[in-house]
């Protein structure tokens, strides 16, 4: 359907309701009906959208989806189809779009098409895509937010993903608790980078994958898109409890420039050597506050390297002493590494509550390629937010997607017409217009200085600016 060498076959769109209409697909009737459009005015609510073109020109959006879509011309729907999946996700909407109506309001336009498409139209284009093809798309975007800066990479955190997955395929289950019964699951593995709270990529599976197959594929591309230098210090992975596993342990040695810190399980053996400690093995930092270190062999490891093992001792008398034990793959500064970056660990979580709703609340169809295309161009809307966000600065930038989608992309009342050259956005009683007018009046010099080129390529060279009355 989406193949540039073919003439494009008229595409189901949503008018309202459950009424699809057939629509001429081809690249001159679609830039036909947008022109009109534009020329006839539109009056709505989902204009705050339009606020993510100027992010999309300086992120180089529009490449990236060329590239995904195989249309590197543009000549077809398919990347703009892509762009609508990325808007949809910026509204916290990746659900049925026949149970809305997001039609006349502004919404198909920042896209560059006339019309919304069916369902049907969406899956199949995630449908025509490979897993390879999504990771390939987030290795390109993650090699554009590395050189703005997005991933210092001084310390990652690991983190899976498990959601009830309601399939009613025959798969494994697994217990989220231990003392909780066992369900079918859908598993999506992050890594982020917890100084700047961004997310590098994911992977996605179905419950049978193991956790140690799933972070070799995900660290495996997050080499793909970190700079490999001798003069950069090593990044240090840290992760919870259970990526305690010699096989990653080894893989992360062997085949990766990271180092990898890890909380040891609290067994009854381990307390034991714990205890038995002398008192001369540990370093006392601060009162109530000790830390002794040792190597030790992982058992059936394949490799004589050791690992480093950094026992945490709180309390002041000996009836009192608490100890945590945690596995280092190298030496690092213990006090460092275990009153720094391991608890820095918890920005994940923080991720998950500002941005999930993006896309990554749900465990969606198992088919995993058209689950992660989807996912991916939920990555794709958290990137230009991100930098939106950072852009606008305070309030806006504690405002978590729910948030965002409802007062700003969903809130602002506005207008969208065409004068010359350029489509001028007008927001009514828009919040802060003073502070916004420094961002985004008089946007095609701005993005000139910034060597941006300002004509928007899905919207047929038109340039952007924006207007607040």
């Amino acid at each position: 359907m989406f193949n540039p060498q073919n003439a494009p076959p008229p595409l189901p769109t949503q008018r309202a309701g459950k009424r699809p209409r057939l629509e001429p697909a081809d690249a001159r009737s679609v830039e036909r009906e947008v022109r009109q459009r534009l020329a006839d005015k539109v009056s709505g609510n989902l204009l705050g959208l339009w606020l993510l073109v100027p992010e999309h020109l300086r992120l180089g959006t529009w490449d990236l989806l060329r590239t995904w879509t195989g249309d590197p011309t543009g000549a077809t729907v398919a990347p703009r189809l892509a762009l609508h999946l990325v808007h949809e996700a910026a509204l916290c909407r990746p659900t049925l779009r026949a149970d809305r109506s997001l039609r006349h309001r502004g919404f198909e336009l920042v896209n560059g098409l006339p019309w919304l498409p069916t369902d049907g139209a969406v899956h199949h284009l995630l449908a025509a895509h490979t897993v390879q093809e999504a990771q390939q798309l987030q290795v390109s975007l993650g090699k554009l937010r590395q050189a703005g800066g997005h991933f210092p990479a001084r310390v990652l955190a690991l983190d899976p993903h498990r959601l009830e997955s309601y399939s009613q395929r025959d798969m494994v289950r697994r217990r989220p608790q231990a003392n909780q019964p066992a369900i079918k699951q859908a598993q999506t593995f992050f890594l982020l980078d917890t100084q700047t709270r961004q997310p590098l990529g994911f992977v996605n599976a179905s419950s049978a994958r193991s956790l140690s197959s799933a972070t070799r594929e995900l660290l495996e591309l997050a080499q793909q898109i970190l700079p490999r230098s001798a003069q950069t210090p090593r990044p240090l992975l840290v992760a919870d409890v259970e990526h305690f596993t010699v096989d990653l342990l080894d893989y992360v040695r062997e085949h990766t420039p990271f180092d990898l810190l890890v909380p040891l399980r609290q067994t009854v053996a381990l307390q034991r050597h714990y205890r038995a400690l002398p008192e001369t093995a540990f370093v006392r930092h601060w009162a109530g506050w000790a830390i002794a270190t040792e190597t030790f062999l992982p058992r059936r490891s394949a490799l004589a390297q050791p690992c480093y093992r950094y026992i945490q001792r709180t309390g002041e008398r000996p009836e009192e002493y608490h100890f945590k034990g945690f596995c280092c793959t190298a030496a690092r500064a213990e006090v460092a590494a275990l009153t720094g970056a391991f608890p820095d660990r918890w920005h994940i979580e923080e991720f998950y509550r500002f941005d999930q709703a993006l896309g990554w609340q749900r465990a969606g169809t198992l088919n995993l390629h058209i689950r992660l295309g989807q996912m991916t161009l939920a990555l794709l809307a958290q990137t230009l937010i991100h930098q939106l966000r950072q852009r606008l600065g305070a309030p806006f930038h504690q405002w978590e997607a729910v948030h965002l989608a409802r007062d700003l992309f969903s809130g602002l009342e506005g207008d969208v017409r065409v004068h010359d050259d350029t489509i001028l956005v007008t927001y009514y009683n828009a919040p802060q217009a003073a502070q916004w007018k420094a961002h985004f009046e008089q946007l095609p010099q701005r993005l000139q200085k910034e060597g941006v080129d300002p004509r928007v390529p899905w919207l047929y060279g038109f340039r952007l600016d924006f207007r607040f009355k």
